[in-house]
Parts: structure tokens; C-alpha cells; sequence
């Protein structure tokens, strides 16, 4: 995923001059056939002020493509004056597939990217719904915003002590004994079931505005008593030792020994009240809920799963154990780690079968999304060492956040630091999802960065998707709303308090292919001119059109010009997604959209 930084070259495709300068040189390249540079070609439109260069800050505006539209014979054009109609595009939604390699798949065989926004309520009731007047209220004017942006798909956070809050607090002896895992005795059903409820009504109203759910077990340090959110109190075990939260900032609590010891009993199950074995209960109730709904993409299982100890140790056996709580301990003699160190050995205490042949043990459709150790960048950016899982429909989901932050605010204290470690980070991510390649996936699951951002800054954010963007990777930013996050930083809403938007949102919203019928060449955005380019090649795998979203309402105020050539559009004039078809058996086919009208 490494981006390079050069000096501004001109690349000329067939039908398109597009001028790219430094890191997005990169995207480029695979698409041209043959030379053709057009002679005084019509300039795009700019939508939004180029920012200003600060020194010792990378220069935006000169690190954006340069695009100009298709123009010549066998181009068609299509002017649009404005938004004749938001919709959700024509796509009907289908169970999504990871077959194998970086991307995700419709049942008609096309690509699908996904952009999108994290929802987490990390107070009580922990979720976001429907609920005009709370502090939790998640409403069809959210949804509706998300649509405009021409987001997709939304990250929900649900939680283990909501669907399956018990009784009692930490330390309870039925519970934190050690031995032989049993029945904890705190599972009520009717009392998940209510919650789901709220869970379902959040994942509808969505659906109503063409946005996917994925839905994600959130956890931040475990447990409110050590200032976190995730697991109930009944499932703290620290030894009988109390508790005593550290101060400052939330994160500081990672550092807890106390959180050390309650971690270190779940990833090992060897407490009677069986803490993972209720766990898999839970997402196997979550997973039948919503087992036939196609607006659900699949299920995060267990939000930045860590264990304190990697903090502090180069080396660790906690990647063993994050493996062996996925698949379970019966599958461990087909499954290893990527450094090659041999088949699993699993805790004795650990369930037969992990969380994730538990949710597939009743839902044959979705997707899982795993996510590494949280910690595997310590002392020395070194890639997790994840391993191949032996079940079908995984997908590779991390998160990109560098160190160098005000521990308030959560913005950059040093952009470049940033910039160089992000980049370090989602390198290593694609090495990290080509480790985890398996007889069911023999490119490796598909990958999905499903957190990033949490800022105000333009640059650190729009450095983020633009890589994305160059690699085709789907994106998750956090997050929609502040919330009054109590594990979060000040800075991360999208959605501020007066319902304006964050600075982000012009890097954010974007036009983009949510749908390729074919594979994808090359997709290039400038944020700051509206001005889009894509290159993609049809197969015959692929049936059906190519959806392209506009993000009409933050780049193109005075309309938009749609190009193509290779194919013809199928979408009506103003319509926010434009659709392609591709025409004949064309080797690739090209699609512009500018500011402002068509060339005459």
C-alpha cells in the first residue's frame, strides 16, 4: 500500500490526459493502451479554496490529481445542472463475499468499495436508535446526512454488557474461580432480545437510505471500571485485588495491572463462569437476529482486541490467543501464525469452537471482520502475526492512528510524524492480510480499514483516503458523532454539536465507484476541484452496471459533467449515483466527472 513521492508526471490514457503529481503517481500506469494527449483541454471548475502551503506541512493542493475530462470521438457526455433526486442508487443489496484477494463482492460478481462513518453510544443504552429526544437518537436526518455525503455503509457499535448485563459486579466467586469453565447463569435471553430491538431499528432506518451496517462488538480497555466500556461487571476477574482506575487520560488505564489480570483470564478462559463461552452466546444470538438481512455487511467481533502485556514485550504469545478466541481450540491443528512457528496450542480452558464458527454455526451469509492485536506496531512497526483462519467469509479489518496526538483533541502534535507513520502502517496492513491467505482464501481475505481519523486536520485525513482511495480499500472514519465519548478524544466527530460539519468533510465526501462491473485500474479524486477519473476493465465474471456516487452537495453546487467512454450511462440527468453499462467488449472503459457543464 506504500505511496511514493515524486516529481509531477504527465499520463495520458486513451481518450483522457490526466496531469497527477507526487504520492498518487502510483495509481496510475496500468490503464494506457495507447497515447493520445489533447490539445487545450478544458480546465475543471474549483468548488472549494486550494489551501495554503505551510511550511514544513505538505502542500495539498500540489499533491492532488489534476484531472481534465474525456473529450474526442466516442465520448458521451451527460450534463447536470443539479440534484434532480437523492435516492440510493439502483444496486439491489445482496450478501457481500470475500472470496479471496483485497476486495469484497456482490452476487452479480462487481467490486464493491464501501466509504463510511463509525456510530458508537458508549453510555447507557449503548447503541444509537431511534429515540427522538435522547443524547442516543440516531434519526432519519443522520441518515439522510450520511446519504448526502454518499456514504454507505455505517460501523454500529453494540455491546456485551448490554446484551448481556447479569448481575453482580467484579470478583464474584461463582464466577472468577479458577477452573474448568460451566455456566455462568447470567444469560437472559429477553433482555438481549429487547436490545437487538434497538439494534434492529437503527440497522432499518439505514437500509431506508441505501447505508450497510456492519455491526461491531465495541470495547475500549475492557470494562467501565477501568474507565473503558465492552464487558459487564460480572465478567472482571482481577484476583480479588480492587480495582483502582488510573487518572488522566482514559488510556492510561492499558497500563492497569489490575486490567492485566481481568484481560489475561478472558483470552484464557480459565475462570468457571466460562467469560468466552458467553461471549460466542452472545454473538450467536447477535448473528441469528440478523442472519437473512441483507443490509448487514457481517460482524466485527471483538473491537481493538489487546492484551497489556504487549506493551511492554517485544515478543508475546497474545497473537496465539487472539487466534485461538476466533476459531476455537478443535480447529487448532490446521491453523498457525504467520511467523511460521507451527500448528496453535490453545489454552485448555478455550471453547471447542471460537466466535467465529459460532456465528457461522447459524449464519451461513456474512461476513466476519477480524482485527489484529492493537499493539502489534510497538518497538518497531512489526507487522501482527495473524495467521491464516480456516473458515470461509473472513475479512482483514484494522485501524490507522498514529502516536503523535494531542491526547485531548486527538489531532496531530507532529502532521508529518503522522503522515510517515500511517504510511509505515498501511503497508504493513497489506502484509498482514496476505499472511492470513488460506485454502479458502488463497490471495487473502479481503481488507477493510474500518477506523481512522478522529481529527479536525484536512491533511492527516485526507492523506488517509487518498492511499485508500489508490488501493481501492474501503473505508470506516471515526466517527459520526462525539457522543461525549468517554474513550475518545474531543475532535472526532464528523457531525459537530450545532450539526455543522468538521473541516474532514471535504476530504471525506467523495466521489467514488461504490459498484465496478470489472476491475479497477485506477480511481483518482481531487478533493479540492470535485474532479474524478476512473479506468476500469469489465470481465466476464461481473454483470450488471458500474454505480459511481457523486458527492453532489459538497463539490458540485453549479453541476457536474459525466464522461464516458467504452460504455454508455444509464442514469437520468441530476441522479446522484451515475450508472454505466459497458458497451460492446471494450479492453477498458473510462469515466470523468467535472465541475461545472460539458465541453461544447
Amino acid at each position: 500500500m506504500g505511496l511514493r513521492f515524486t516529481y509531477p508526471k504527465r499520463v495520458v490514457f486513451t481518450g483522457v490526459a490526466v496531469i497527477v503529481c507526487g504520492p498518487l503517481l502510483g495509481a496510475i500506469g496500468a490503464g494506457a493502451a495507447t497515447t493520445t494527449t489533447i490539445a487545450n483541454p478544458p480546465t475543471t471548475t474549483t468548488t472549494a479554496a486550494a489551501p495554503q502551503h505551510v511550511v514544513n506541512q505538505p502542500n495539498l493542493n500540489t499533491l492532488s490529481p489534476h484531472i481534465v475530462p474525456l473529450q474526442g470521438a466516442g465520448v458521451q457526455y451527460q450534463a447536470s445542472q443539479g440534484v434532480s433526486g437523492q435516492g440510493i442508487g439502483p444496486d439491489v443489496p445482496s450478501f457481500l463475499s470475500s472470496p479471496g484477494g483485497p476486495y469484497l463482492y456482490d452476487s452479480n460478481g462487481r467490486i464493491i468499495l464501501m466509504h463510511g462513518v463509525n456510530v458508537v453510544y458508549k453510555h447507557a443504552p449503548y447503541i444509537a436508535y431511534p429515540d427522538p429526544g435522547e443524547p442516543w437518537n440516531f434519526s432519519a436526518s443522520d441518515a439522510a446526512k450520511m446519504q448526502r455525503l454518499g456514504f454507505n455503509v455505517v460501523r454500529l457499535g453494540i455491546e456485551w454488557q448490554a446484551l448481556e448485563p447479569g448481575s453482580g459486579g467484579p470478583n464474584q466467586p461463582q464466577i472468577c474461580t479458577p477452573g474448568a469453565p460451566g455456566n455462568a447463569h447470567e444469560w437472559n435471553e429477553a433482555v438481549a432480545e429487547r436490545y437487538l430491538d434497538h439494534v434492529a431499528a437503527t440497522v432499518k432506518l439505514l437500509a431506508r437510505y441505501g447505508i450497510y451496517t456492519l455491526l461491531d462488538m465495541h470495547q475500549d480497555v475492557y470494562n467501565q471500571n477501568f474507565r473503558g466500556e465492552g464487558a459487564p461487571n460480572w465478567a472482571v476477574c482481577t484476583d480479588n485485588v480492587p480495582i483502582v482506575p488510573k487518572g488522566g487520560r482514559w488510556s492510561n488505564n492499558y497500563s492497569n495491572p489490575t486490567l492485566q489480570t481481568a484481560v489475561a483470564h478472558f483470552w484464557a478462559n480459565d475462570v468457571v463462569g466460562n467469560l468466552q463461552g458467553n461471549f460466542d452466546l452472545v454473538w450467536k444470538t447477535v448473528a441469528q437476529k440478523f442472519r437473512n438481512d441483507r443490509w448487514v455487511i457481517g460482524y466485527d467481533p471483538y473491537n481493538e482486541p489487546f492484551s497489556t502485556e504487549t506493551q511492554t514485550a517485544s515478543e508475546s504469545t497474545f497473537t496465539g490467543r487472539l487466534e485461538c478466541f476466533y476459531i476455537g481450540k478443535a480447529h487448532a491443528a490446521t491453523a498457525y501464525l504467520a511467523n511460521g512457528a507451527g500448528a496453535l496450542t490453545c489454552p485448555a480452558g478455550d471453547p471447542d469452537n471460537g466466535v467465529i464458527p459460532s456465528i457461522q454455526s447459524v449464519d451461513s451469509h456474512h461476513l466476519t471482520f477480524v482485527e489484529p492485536d492493537i499493539y502489534w506496531v510497538t518497538g518497531g512497526n512489526i507487522p501482527s502475526q495473524l495467521g491464516p483462519l480456516p473458515f470461509k467469509r473472513i475479512v482483514f479489518n484494522f485501524h490507522v492512528y498514529c502516536g503523535d496526538r494531542s491526547p485531548v483533541t486527538g489531532n496531530p502534535t507532529d502532521l508529518l510524524r503522522c503522515l510517515q507513520s500511517e504510511e509505515t502502517a498501511a503497508s504493513e496492513q497489506e502484509v498482514v492480510r496476505l499472511s492470513m491467505s488460506s485454502a479458502y482464501q488463497s490471495a487473502g481475505p479481503a481488507g477493510l480499514m474500518s477506523e481512522f481519523g478522529a481529527t479536525t486536520s484536512v491533511a492527516l485525513a485526507g492523506f488517509d483516503v487518498e492511499w485508500a482511495g489508490l488501493d481501492q480499500l474501503s473505508w470506516i472514519y471515526w466517527a459520526w458523532k462525539y457522543y461525549d465519548d468517554p474513550t475518545g478524544s474531543s475532535a472526532e466527530g464528523l457531525v459537530e454539536p450545532d450539526g455543522s460539519y468538521s473541516p474532514v468533510v471535504s476530504v471525506l465526501s467523495r466521489t467514488y465507484p461504490q459498484a465496478v462491473a470489472g476491475v479497477p485500474n485506477s480511481v483518482i479524486f481531487n478533493p479540492f476541484t470535485g474532479a474524478f477519473n476512473m479506468v476500469y476493465s469489465p470481465t466476464e465474471a461481473a454483470h450488471g452496471v458500474t454505480t459511481v456516487a457523486l458527492a453532489a452537495s459538497q463539490h458540485y453546487p453549479n453541476g457536474w459533467c459525466a464522461a464516458v467512454k467504452g460504455g454508455r450511462i444509464t442514469s437520468k440527468p441530476g441522479a446522484t449515483h451515475l450508472t454505466v453499462q459497458a458497451v460492446g467488449r471494450p479492453a477498458q472503459v473510462y469515466i470523468t466527472v467535472t465541475a461545472g457543464g460539458c465541453p461544447s
